[in-house]
């Protein structure tokens, strides 16, 4: 059994962090674009008169970056090689991930934005595996083209892990010859609202509440008529792009249907193990950088004349984060290779428990080890000076939103209790 990387990951990875040096982090130190990542961070982000919104300069920066990343070749690694990617896997991209965010905040990996130098397309994915031709035209070759971005509205006001029992409802309804669906209801946190420009909108087609069967995927543009932002929800860490959304007699030819029809919940599962690795790996790269900025400032910290290390009541429980960091991390990566090792759908029938184990233990290791970083640092720790509060304000949101860490649990004890076949343990 070998645990070392491949040689040519670790290339990469070198390859990876001379384009950041050479790149990105000039281009962060031009025109006071620190400011997005220093103590100013969450003012220079947000325009607070305008809803709460990324300012139009923030998110014009997040772009540039990618851009340069893609013409280096870094932005596609992980998509196909026919979108121009390499398929590095999920092993590769959880090293990556994880090395990434170990760096702390930059504009080379800017976690609250699910941004990086090296992307992550589950829309793309999803329409290679499920879209028609004219959709994978129209959509994956605008999306890397940035002419085209598709948000996702599947959680509803009263509505979120039990998304089987939505309200949101579509009819079929022909007008002018042209068949089509009639939708009315309203969806909670379709994040980017305010560039995108479809949203995949699920919506009961057929049967009733609590049936998995029955809810179809379509792509609404979103400047039809009847699709109206309500407000966008002002969040622990701003800005905010989450609004509540509705949608009121909004009609879409049967063209825009995304999927099979009264399939959609399958569409939208399937790129969630494969997301939950990949964010897995982003928590615990925070948390390693959480705790190696603790132990190095407890070493130069000298109060009452000695280090601030010496004293156990700060030792021990950084003993105790580094020691979960190193087991996560090999849980991490045993479950991206095995993950790497089966066809796709072969992963919700066999891993299904260990990419939850992964995702919901780093998320929670995340925000203890900021809580612990900003603890160890004392006042200046609490303070934005710091990047922890940070971290910690946009991580805690992954304990609900990468499904929440009760859902992952309820998986991983299905298994465990032999609910989804024969007990693994």
């Amino acid at each position: 059994m070998d645990f070392n990387l491949p040689t040519e990951l670790s290339e990469l990875l070198r390859q990876i962090d001379r384009f950041i040096d050479q790149e990105i982090r000039p281009l962060q130190a031009q025109d006071d674009n620190e400011r997005f990542f220093d103590h100013r961070r969450e003012w220079a982000r947000t325009d607070f008169d305008n809803g709460g919104l990324p300012r139009p300069v923030w998110e014009a920066l997040l772009l540039e970056c990618k851009k340069r990343a893609d013409k280096a070749g870094f932005f596609r690694l992980s998509l196909p090689k026919e979108y121009g990617g390499q398929e590095i896997g999920n092993l590769w991209m959880a090293v990556i991930r994880d090395h990434l965010a170990s760096k702390g905040l930059g504009l080379f990996n800017d976690l609250q934005n699910e941004h990086s130098v090296v992307g992550n397309f589950p829309i793309i994915v999803m329409l290679r595996d499920f879209g028609t031709p004219a959709q994978k035209e129209h959509f994956i070759t605008g999306q890397l083209k940035h002419e085209t971005r598709i948000t996702f509205g599947l959680t509803e006001p009263n509505h979120g892990s039990d998304a089987t029992h939505m309200e949101t409802k579509a009819v079929r309804e022909t007008r002018n010859g042209v068949d089509g669906w009639l939708i009315n209801g309203e969806k909670m946190w379709t994040t980017g609202m305010h560039t995108a420009t479809h949203c995949a909108l699920f919506a009961r087609t057929a049967g009733k509440a609590g049936d998995a069967r029955g809810i179809t995927c379509l792509l609404v543009p979103t400047g039809t008529p009847g699709v109206k932002v309500e407000e966008y929800l002002w969040t622990f860490n701003m800005p905010t792009d989450h609004p509540r959304v509705s949608f009121t007699n909004v009609w879409v030819p049967c063209d825009a249907m995304f999927g099979e029809e009264g399939r959609g919940l399958a569409l939208a599962q399937s790129f969630v193990h494969e997301n939950r690795i990949r964010q897995a790996a982003s928590s615990l790269g925070a948390a390693a950088f959480c705790v190696a900025e603790s132990v190095k400032y407890a070493r130069e910290r000298k109060p009452f004349g000695e280090e601030l290390a010496r004293n156990q009541g700060i030792q021990f429980p950084l003993v105790e984060l580094a020691t979960q960091v190193e087991m996560l991390r090999l849980l991490i990566r045993k479950t991206a290779w095995e993950m790497d090792q089966m066809p796709h759908p072969e992963v919700e029938k066999k891993l299904s428990d260990k990419v939850s184990m992964c995702n919901y233990w780093a998320n929670r290791l995340v925000c203890e080890a900021a809580d612990r970083a900003m603890q160890v640092h004392g006042g200046i720790g609490y303070s934005r000076h710091k990047p922890f509060e940070h971290i910690y304000r946009h991580h805690r949101r992954y304990r609900i939103t990468e499904g929440s860490e009760e859902i992952q649990m309820r998986k991983v004890a299905a298994f465990l209790f032999g609910y989804l076949g024969p007990n693994r343990f």
